[in-house]
């Protein structure tokens, strides 16, 4: 291949990819709006400027959308959740990691909406980058803990501890919480005391 197509196919994939943080964009938008499982691809079309009929050449349809909406989450959790880490000492690391989990999943709609999508929903490149962002967001947590998720066992605590997370997040997000007379600090430090091997 030259030089000059080499170039070209770059720029092309540069734009492919422009155009597509730009839809998740769009996306992100509509559904702070009205909620992710309500978006549909003519108003995230109408909202990033594009003709409806365009989004397929990004995306395969709206279960694909939300798919990958909630994988550019899960990262931006990880990566909160990591950055949070780094910066806490080692007794209260998981607190952190949870703390900082249950505030972005308290605005984020997209994890729900795209666990309403089906397991065939888009291509299997989607579904791949869905789960291994989540898988991540798990290992992030896990290792906050002080509990490498090297075993089956370890990997199961790891799905627990996200699980209490998600959940404590719903609750939080609903106003249960508070409802039933708790608060999210008080959940977490147990959580703590439970899952992490950190002293």
């Amino acid at each position: 291949m030259s030089n000059v197509t080499e170039q070209r196919v770059l720029r092309r994939a540069q734009a492919h990819a422009s155009a597509r943080s730009g839809i998740l964009d769009a996306a992100r938008r509509v559904a702070a709006r009205g909620g992710a499982r309500e978006l549909s691809l003519r108003s995230v079309a109408a909202e990033a400027g594009f003709a409806p009929a365009a989004l397929y050449g990004y995306f395969s349809g709206k279960d694909e959308l939300l798919l990958a909406l909630a994988a550019d989450d899960l990262a931006n959790l990880s990566r909160a959740m990591r950055e949070t880490t780094s910066r806490t000492d080692g007794s209260r690391r998981l607190s952190s990691a949870a703390s900082v989990a249950i505030d972005k999943m308290r605005d984020m709609d997209s994890l729900a909406a795209a666990s309403g999508a089906s397991q065939t929903a888009g291509s299997s490149d989607a579904l791949r980058l869905f789960n291994g962002r989540l898988i991540a967001a798990l290992k992030a947590l896990s290792d906050a803990a002080g509990n490498p998720a090297d075993t089956r066992e370890a990997q199961c605590d790891a799905v627990l501890l996200g699980a209490a997370v998600a959940g404590l997040a719903l609750l939080v997000r609903s106003g249960r919480l508070h409802a039933l007379g708790f608060a999210p600090d008080e959940i977490v430090q147990r959580l703590e005391r439970r899952f992490s091997s950190i002293s």
